[in-house]
């Protein structure tokens, strides 16, 4: 099974439930949807009954966020049913997960964890992504995670452990500039570094977020992958800097918490479509 359509390199959101009438009824103008593949692995209902309309109307992403390509437990072939099924029923044009683990002997955790950046581990996501890709019999993206913490065992940077595991699978990458701003914050380097270090040849889709900023024990402030603000102005700034360098790509806009009306996440999406265009225009 091969993914066979296509997205256009547009802005698009993530389809909610919340919006199901509203995006059926107003139609915007967007270049795609994007659904988590777990909240559509039930037989049928009414989330299937929405989804099947707007596929008719739009392009899908498909995004997991379960299969814990990470985790030093095999993957789970039941789930790996599942996603093709449900490849099969909507022919997303592109599906994608998390380089993270999230699940222990006893079952699934609620977060995805982060992994040191190692040659065992490198041989295990190479493994599992490759598993992966023979049992859905399509390319998969992977996604970079956001980071709060740095595993001293490490040997890769993150860029070159993801560029490494492109080359050794052929996945396609999923470039979350969000995750790359708060690390950046974290962990304290430099994102633009970073960005030139990453292999960009290999992405195909990017995701853009908000995020929240807290404090931990000293007072010091972290940034969190929280998913329930607008994309922060210099999320917006280092999404421009990324596409001068990779041209137009899918770019998602995030919004997983504090829903609010269509029409805002619609305007994200097209400001996303008016970064593109404009980087289009300083290249020509």
């Amino acid at each position: 099974m091969t993914l066979t359509s296509t997205i256009p390199p547009r802005g698009g959101i993530g389809l909610k439930a919340e919006h199901y009438r509203a995006v059926l009824a107003e139609k915007p103008d967007i270049g795609f949807f994007e659904v988590h593949a777990e909240n559509y692995m039930g037989a049928g209902g009414p989330p299937h009954r929405y989804l099947t309309a707007v596929r008719e109307a739009y392009p899908l992403s498909l995004h997991g966020v379960g299969l814990s390509i990470g985790g030093p437990l095999p993957l789970d072939r039941s789930h790996l049913t599942r996603l093709k099924t449900l490849i099969a029923r909507y022919q997303p044009a592109l599906f994608s997960e998390h380089l993270a683990w999230s699940t222990h002997d006893t079952g699934f955790l609620a977060d995805l964890l982060p992994l040191p950046y190692r040659a065992e581990t490198l041989k295990r996501v190479c493994d599992h992504i490759d598993e992966t890709q023979m049992a859905l019999g399509c390319q998969m993206l992977l996604e970079n995670p956001s980071s709060y913490l740095a595993f001293e065992e490490s040997t890769y940077s993150e860029p070159d452990f993801i560029r490494e595991i492109a080359r050794r699978t052929g996945c396609g990458l999923l470039l979350d500039i969000n995750n790359v701003f708060v690390s950046a914050h974290n962990l304290g380097f430099d994102p633009l570094a970073y960005i030139a270090q990453y292999p960009l040849a290999a992405v195909r889709e990017i995701h853009l977020a908000g995020h929240d900023e807290r404090h931990d024990g000293a007072g010091q402030p972290v940034l969190i992958d929280a998913h329930g603000s607008p994309v922060a102005q210099d999320v917006w700034a280092l999404y421009e800097h990324v596409v001068r360098r990779t041209g137009s790509l899918p770019t998602l806009i995030e919004r997983d918490n504090d829903i609010p009306l269509l029409g805002e996440l619609v305007a994200e999406a097209q400001r996303a479509d008016a970064v593109m265009r404009a980087c289009v225009r300083a290249a020509a």
